[in-house]
């Protein structure tokens, strides 16, 4: 089998390669490869590389300046993905694509599920559901996971910028009324192996069904309560000095305005994804706690 990666710098393509190596021949491939706001090298690609499976890691993820780049970002999320599409129903591959939180307004009083309808209020979100329904539309074997908080010790991301950010700040004002799940790049890319895996098998099997799952860590928290976490955390590892750590401030959301609405529950249900692959993601904490290990203590 040869998959191919794309995002392969990205935080979660990055771990992709590794975990992907027992399925097969990976080519994993970053911008300077496959640049998908420019479509001409997505097919020359394709072409050349003849993937039986495409794993599109790469995204425009801006968020913020998505709001003032909205066609751009639609372009990468949404447009870029449809082509990744046609050409794998054209060539009887296998599409796995991974989507957001944000495609929701974040109003629901509990976990969203695959079957709400979508509602996002960024362009961002808007994006990212485009790109949803374009692969939906192509008729192509494809499964796109949605997942939210994503993290790791590498690349740029919530617990590194909280890190760096409590060596240079006394005091710290993080939103406590935005609730998700932090999820942990290298879970999201050990279960992407494990899932294709299975659905290979059930392609072979003419029993496959395409369709969208759910895939964040266990458990549920704000940011404020992820902020505490991380900073805890890495005082016990000598990461950061426990005398010196900040003062930690919840704040609500509007005390911190950005140009981009988040929802203010992010919170995903991932009983489709037990059900059909039987694959469950570990709690937050404990995710965060092996991230944090891999950490080079100062």
């Amino acid at each position: 089998m040869k998959l191919l990666v794309t995002g392969a710098s990205g935080q979660v393509g990055w771990e992709l390669a590794r975990s992907l190596m027992p399925l097969g021949e990976v080519v994993a491939v970053g911008s300077a490869e496959c640049n998908l706001a420019q479509p001409q090298n997505i097919q020359s690609l394709l072409e050349r590389v003849r993937p039986d499976v495409i794993v599109n890691a790469a995204a425009y993820t801006a968020v913020d300046k998505a709001e003032a780049d909205e066609q751009q970002a639609t372009f990468v999320n949404g447009t870029a993905a449809g082509v990744l599409a046609e050409w794998a129903k054209k060539s009887n591959a296998l599409l796995v694509h991974y989507s957001t939180d944000y495609v929701f307004d974040g109003n629901k009083a509990t976990a969203y599920t695959e079957a709400d309808e979508p509602c996002p209020v960024s362009a961002y979100g808007r994006s990212k559901l485009a790109g949803e329904l374009a692969i939906g539309q192509s008729g192509c074997d494809h499964l796109i996971l949605r997942t939210s908080w994503v993290f790791a010790s590498r690349g740029r991301n919530f617990v590194r910028t909280m890190l760096r950010l409590a060596q240079e700040r006394q005091e710290l004002s993080v939103v406590d009324d935005q609730i998700g799940a932090p999820t942990w790049a290298r879970n999201i890319a050990d279960a992407t192996a494990h899932i294709i895996r299975q659905a290979q098998k059930e392609r072979q099997q003419a029993c496959f069904a395409s369709g969208i799952f759910n895939l964040t860590s266990a458990g549920e928290t704000s940011w404020h309560g992820f902020t505490r976490a991380i900073l805890d955390g890495a005082a016990e590892r000598g990461l950061l000095s426990a005398e010196r750590l900040p003062q930690l401030r919840p704040i609500p959301t509007e005390a911190y305005p950005l140009p981009a609405p988040r929802p203010k529950n992010s919170r995903l249900a991932g009983g489709r994804l037990r059900e059909r692959f039987g694959v469950a993601l570990p709690d937050w904490q404990n995710a965060l706690a092996r991230c944090l290990d891999e950490f080079p203590k100062p």
